[in-house]
């Protein structure tokens, strides 16, 4: 016990031998005539030293003196350290169990080698070592050996976590997207936002905290806490893949080298538009361009500006003349190639905004030019092509994609599409399915959940069942049998409706005694010559013969078909539930003997279908919807939700003839029966 609390005045002197130069003043005799440094060796002083401290003091300090007087402070440390613990005043294993939070080394104290692990490891370190020595000395051996395996384990749960957060942090720049599910980049150029018209643009700060959201999110597993400790650690006790981990994604060079020099006047500008003040951020970017007109940054900030204020004026106007602003942007010397990419593609997202389509086309077509080893802008190519029906062209750019990337997920979901809509069913498939298993972004898309399901039922394979499964888990479909894409939540759903369940009793009691008059006219124009009827071309028949006579499409008239059909068309005028439904059609179908429909659904559970029938086989007209199957009557209608999966069978000897009427669903509000878009 001794031992261990002399140690600390002698570890203190050998720390000032350390620091201080070495000074040997000449020998020096004090009052009991012993020279200083014989009695600090000797020990006497500890005797001596309080006789003599009055007349020190009176006749002054010298060095000697001082250091005289230290040592007997000292030495009564230690004497009164040893009367404490053996006197019991204080309860000494408490106090050095208190300490041992300190103790490094494991010895039980906190010594000279403790200060030395503490100031050649980092505390982290330290703490490990601690546990580690102190579980040594407290734990059998068998336990300590389970702690060390139970340690690998947790270091070898850690990096999965950590691979997954670095490989979160480099991830793709950019992916395309088909517009009505437009893709968010991962790091947007500045002050620009990658969302859809009227989302706010987010803010690096923004992007952070949703990072740590995600962590967040899986906040019970000991991963999630392990990648956040890790990443607190000091960047010189991290390995080289974690240091990945830790480096921002990089961003977008916008400035060239003169740009840099304004860079506060840009910035106060862009800051303005960030605060939603667009106008005042149009004016101060006018002035920077009058100022400095051969700047790109300047132009391309008052684009942005100009591009926010026509959202918020709702002016088509003011976004015309920020797609020209945005055109002299990346045409102008010196723009740097980051800030070229960010202009085109906002001038071209803005184009297809407006509907001008080929521009868009023509815009991004000048953004592969520029760079061509960019796939990203090849796939938006690709849509690009699909948005105005060049399906060949689209296929091709897919081609190209998939020949220098074979894995690119998003080129393998479109390109199998397009053979889909080629009915080439058996090899679409692989494309479709190992893109959506790909996961990249641009391919969780319910589309393609659709046509996958769809191209295996059509191969007679059950697993379609598994992937209709996967989009309603993903958000896609509200159920597997209900496969809509176009939708509004919140609607009664149910496959079949009777009359009453509709609340258009007027309607169909009008069509039922009125149906020979329907089907009179009907026949008189099912002449083939006439060419009234047309083919299906929706590729939903797997054989036979289905042709269609349409009156009524998206809320309007079709041409002039009703001049054919006068007393039908009048008596479908009083009924707006149908004549206005803008998600429908009103039609006449015929189907020939052997024909069979594929299992499909509509495009939207806005509608219910109405089928009144006109001409019907006493036998072999059948059609199912989810696992419930009917036939039609002459002069009675069947009413269904084709949101829902249905299938029809024509195995009779003579052709079926029903008129098709859809209805908004009765549950839509006038409101949303005026403003919702046609289909």
């Amino acid at each position: 016990m001794e031992e261990t609390v002399l140690e600390e005045p002698i570890c203190e002197e050998a720390i000032l031998a350390e620091e201080i130069p070495e000074v040997k003043p000449a020998a020096m005799v004090n009052k009991n005539g012993v020279k200083a440094e014989a009695a600090t060796a000797s020990g006497g002083v500890a005797s001596g030293g309080v006789a003599s401290g009055g007349g020190g003091a009176a006749s002054g300090f010298s060095g000697t003196k001082i250091f005289t007087w230290f040592m007997v402070l000292a030495l009564l440390g230690v004497w009164s350290s040893v009367a404490v613990v053996w006197l019991d005043l204080v309860d000494y294993d408490n106090v050095i169990g208190k300490l041992s939070a300190y103790d490094a080394d494991g010895d039980g104290d906190f010594d000279v080698e403790d200060a030395k692990v503490l100031l050649d490891q980092s505390p982290g370190e330290v703490a490990s070592k601690k546990n580690r020595t102190k579980g040594v000395k407290e734990r059998p051996v068998s336990l300590v050996q389970k702690e060390a395996k139970e340690e690998s384990a947790v270091e070898e749960q850690t990096e999965p976590i950590v691979k997954k957060v670095i490989q979160t942090t480099e991830g793709t720049e950019e992916e395309g997207q088909l517009p009505p599910n437009p893709s968010q980049e991962q790091q947007a150029p500045e002050g620009e936002s990658p969302d859809a018209v009227g989302t706010p643009a987010k803010s690096e700060d923004a992007t952070e905290e949703s990072f740590e959201g995600k962590l967040a999110v899986e906040a019970g597993s000991f991963e999630a806490e392990a990648a956040v400790q890790v990443e607190e650690r000091n960047a010189e006790d991290q390995p080289e893949d974690m240091l990945k981990y830790k480096a921002k994604k990089k961003k977008p060079k916008l400035l060239n080298t003169f740009e840099k020099t304004i860079k506060a006047e840009i910035d106060a500008a862009e800051k303005l538009r960030k605060k939603g003040k667009v106008e005042e951020a149009v004016r101060a970017f006018d002035t920077l361009v009058q100022q400095y007109p051969q700047s790109p940054r300047c132009r391309y900030g008052k684009a942005l500006a100009e591009d926010d204020l026509a959202e918020k004026m709702r002016s088509n106007d003011m976004l015309q003349k920020a797609l020209s602003t945005y055109k002299e942007a990346s045409e102008l010397p010196n723009a740097t190639p980051d800030l070229i990419k960010a202009t085109l593609k906002k001038r071209a997202e803005r184009q297809q905004f407006l509907g001008r389509m080929r521009g868009a086309l023509a815009t991004l077509e000048k953004l592969v030019q520029i760079f061509p080893e960019d796939m990203a802008l090849k796939n938006d190519l690709g849509v690009a092509h699909l948005l105005i029906g060049d399906n060949k062209s689209a296929k091709r750019v897919y081609e190209e994609v998939l020949a220098i990337a074979p894995s690119n997920g998003f080129a393998k979901v479109h390109y199998g599409f397009i053979l889909k809509s080629e009915n080439k069913i058996a090899e679409s498939i692989p494309f479709l399915r190992d893109g959506l298993e790909s996961g990249d972004p641009g391919t969780d898309d319910g589309r393609f959940y659709f046509h996958l399901g769809d191209a295996l039922q059509r191969m007679g394979d059950d697993s379609a069942y598994k992937w209709y499964e996967r989009g309603h888990q993903r958000g896609h479909f509200a159920s597997v049998w209900q496969r809509s894409l176009y939708n509004v939540d919140g609607l009664k759903a149910q496959p079949w409706w009777t009359p009453k369940d509709t609340g258009y009793m007027d309607l169909i009691k009008t069509l039922e005694r009125n149906w020979r008059t329907i089907r009179d006219e009907a026949l008189s124009v099912m002449d083939k010559t006439t060419g009234l009827f047309v083919p299906e071309e929706e590729n939903l028949r797997e054989k036979g013969e289905w042709g269609q006579f349409t009156l009524w499409q998206q809320g309007k008239k079709a041409g002039e078909a009703c001049h054919s059909v006068p007393k039908t068309c009048g008596l479908l005028e009083r009924y707006p539930e149908a004549t206005g439904c803008k998600r429908g059609q009103i039609k006449f179908s015929v189907m020939q003997p052997g024909t069979h429909v594929w299992p499909h659904t509509g495009p939207t559970n806005c509608r219910l279908r109405m089928h009144l029938g006109l001409v019907i086989p006493k036998t072999g007209c059948k059609i199912r919807c989810t696992n419930d199957t009917r036939a039609w009557e002459e002069g009675k209608v069947l009413i269904f939700d084709d949101s829902f999966e249905h299938e029809v069978w024509q195995d009779a000897d003579s052709y079926r003839l029903i008129f098709i009427v859809d209805v908004w669903h009765p549950e839509l509000t006038q409101y949303q029966r005026q403003t919702l878009s046609p289909i």
